[in-house]
């Protein structure tokens, strides 16, 4: 990997974990959700139309299909992700989220599939698996006395954390069909999902509509950094594919994890920092080693 590609990947996982930092802090549910989908829908609307003007009225049922399954799966992410937020810490919702995905395709293609493990993805898996522990709580999940109600916290973050992630699986999976195969803009797969997040949000968000002035007085700062700065990590990491693998990108985009471990202990006062940062380290360790191995 050259050294350009490695600094846009390293500067799209600081961009995604301040993203996520901002959506942890502004306290969101799925009409956070709505207002970001709305606001990337109006921030972006340049670059979309730049970009779409010519290739999406080329679009057929197809091409409509494999978007829309995309902007539901990415609602579905990004609702339960907020709700995770709400109820955890984002050092064990997010580096779970992240490295969830890596691990499940690796043990889905050895069950499923019957592929088989080298020793490099053994060690990746055994990782990741440590990763977890120590972000979970460490030593102090073995011991008796420690706070039920920390261990409750714990509980609920790995709980969401480990459902994001399958959710980040399946539309990895819907996403990359649709660049690979299907030969689609991913930058349009995204920015036209949105539409399809918004379709899908409406109904929920506008269902109380007295609530919405307030919750848009208080959040649309950070609706707004989320909407403005999330693509742009995207986009960071396709112009590193292009002069980089995508087997060693992927993987490599897991730094973002480091990020989120160090400035959500810092600046959400969340405990145990030294032990998450470790922990998704590790994670993130054992996702580069399952990529390799």
């Amino acid at each position: 990997m050259s050294l350009n590609a490695f600094a846009l990947i390293i500067l799209a996982g600081l961009i995604h974990a301040v993203w996520n930092i901002a959506a942890k802090k502004a306290g969101g549910d799925a009409r956070f959700a709505f207002f970001t989908a709305v606001l990337m829908m109006l921030v972006w609307a340049p670059l979309g139309w730049w970009l779409g003007r010519s290739a999406v009225p080329l679009w057929g049922a197809r091409e409509w299909a494999i978007v829309a399954l995309s902007g539901v799966l990415h609602v579905l992410y990004y609702v339960v992700l907020l709700r995770g937020y709400r109820k955890a810490d984002l050092t064990v919702v997010y580096p779970l989220a992240r490295g969830t995905g890596p691990l499940v395709t690796a043990l889905v293609a050895v069950t499923l599939l019957g592929e088989r493990l080298s020793l490099t993805a053994v060690l990746g898996i055994a990782g990741v698996v440590a990763g977890v522990f120590l972000i979970a709580g460490g030593p102090g999940l073995l011991r008796a006395g420690r706070d039920e109600q920390a261990r409750r916290l714990v509980r609920k973050g790995m709980q969401y954390g480990v459902l994001t992630g399958l959710f980040i699986a399946s539309y990895t999976v819907v996403d990359g069909y649709a660049v690979k195969v299907m030969l689609l803009s991913p930058i349009l797969v995204d920015y036209m999902g949105n539409f399809v997040r918004v379709l899908v949000l409406a109904p929920v968000a506008l269902r109380k509509p007295a609530e919405l002035a307030p919750l848009w007085a208080a959040q649309w700062r950070f609706a707004l950094l989320v909407a403005a700065v999330s693509p742009v990590a995207y986009v960071l990491v396709l112009f590193a594919m292009q002069s980089a693998p995508l087997s060693h990108v992927a993987p490599a985009r897991e730094v973002s994890m480091l990020f989120a471990a160090l400035l959500g202990g810092h600046l959400l006062g969340e405990g145990d920092r030294a032990a998450r940062i470790a922990g998704a380290l590790l994670i993130a360790c054992g996702v580069v080693a399952l990529a390799l191995g």
